[in-house]
Parts: structure tokens; sequence; C-alpha cells
């Protein structure tokens, strides 16, 4: 399987709030390459996300803005290219209001979302938030919601289902964003 496992953190509940971004990239079924960056946002935080990610608006003040991280990370982002996430509807949301705000190009990639596929896999499961699907399945969680745990605990729970439920069920999961 080839794909990359994306992680937003937001600043506040505008979903062009982004603090920090991960990308945990897989080549052949292998972790093969990492990418994490702070995000200096233009707009304030808010207390109760600081209190979820622990980002404060000190952390991301030498940081790079949304559209410098974006030059490098916007070709992972291609119609033919694998973007999963864990609610993705959230960290595609996050995505798309990003470039909005910004004023830069949609992008357009297939997405998919473990969320969903862990509830089809695995609906004895108590619920299906990334920390009770890693318990669950003893994946390595060590700093929920840090962006680069985070993805990476996703990229591993898509690697689970690959391995014991084969990639064709998979499938019917992969959507194009619009």
């Amino acid at each position: 399987m080839n794909f990359v496992a994306m992680d937003f953190e937001t600043a506040n509940a505008k979903r062009y709030s982004a603090c920090s971004l991960a990308l945990t990239v897989v080549r052949n079924s292998q972790v093969v390459d990492e990418f994490y960056s702070l995000i200096k946002p233009d707009t304030d935080f808010f207390w109760r996300n600081i209190q979820i990610h622990g980002i404060h608006t000190a952390d991301v003040a030498n940081a790079p803005t949304f559209p410098e991280v974006w030059e490098h990370v916007a070709p992972f982002f291609q119609r033919d290219r694998l973007v999963i996430a864990h609610n993705a509807p959230f960290d595609n949301g996050v995505l798309r209001s990003s470039l909005e705000h910004y004023r830069l190009p949609a992008a357009r990639y297939l997405t998919l979302d473990t969320v969903k596929t862990s509830r089809k896999f695995f609906p004895e499961f108590p619920n299906h938030k990334l920390d009770t699907v890693c318990n669950q399945l003893s994946i390595d969680l060590h700093h929920h919601h840090n962006a680069l745990d985070d993805s990476l605990a996703c990229a591993n729970i898509l690697l689970y289902e690959a391995n014991h439920f084969g990639t064709e069920p998979l499938k019917s999961f992969i959507k194009v964003t619009a």
C-alpha cells in the first residue's frame, strides 16, 4: 500500500486556523518518511484547543505560515494519491479552508477515513476515537493530539486493516475530494 496519513491541529474552531501539520508517508506498506511543522495561523488561539494539543501562541511565533508549509507538502496531494486521516472530514476541511483562506488553488486527491474503516471492521469497539482504536489494536500512540504521533497511528491503523482484511475491502472507502 502507498499512501500518506495526515493530521492537523487547529488554534481555534475556525477550520483555517491550522497550527500544526504532520504527514506520515507509507510506500509498499512501510513507513518511509515523516513530516511535521508548527504553523503560525493568522488568528488567535482558543484556550480549549490549547488544552487539547498543548500548542501556544508563543510556540508558533517563529513558525512558517500555512502557505510556506504548503509549498513543501503540496506534491503529496495529487489526483492519484491517497491521503488518509482519522476523522478525515475534519482534516480535509482544515486543508480546504486553509487553501481557500490563503487564496491558494484547491487540492484534489483521494481520501480515506480510518474512523469509517474502523467502524466497519471493528463494530464491537466501545467507540472509534483514535486513542480507543489504537488501544484495542495494540498500536502505539504516545502523545495523542500531537499531529505527528496521530498521523503515524492513523497510518498504522490502515496498515493493520490491510494486513488483516486485505486491500480489496478498503477500496470502497476511498473517495475523491470535492
